[in-house]
């Protein structure tokens, strides 16, 4: 059973099936009656990261997201 995120949670999301970068949730978006899109404002380290192209994300796979 996937985790229910709330606006504010601090949360790992994995973008590249071994990489996990920290962020906020700040918006969540119904996608069905059991999945959601979680946009997760990335923390700077995790943009640095990333080459600081990448800030605000969406995360529909429940796999991908886990509480930080």
């Amino acid at each position: 059973m996937a985790e229910n995120f709330k606006i504010g949670d601090r949360v790992k999301i994995r973008l590249n099936h071994a990489d996990w970068y920290e962020g906020r949730v700040v918006r969540i978006d119904p996608y069905s009656a059991h999945r959601s899109f979680y946009w997760v404002e990335l923390d700077e380290d995790a943009q640095a990261a990333l080459g600081g192209s990448v800030r605000l994300i969406s995360v529909l796979n429940p796999k991908n997201i886990q509480a930080a």
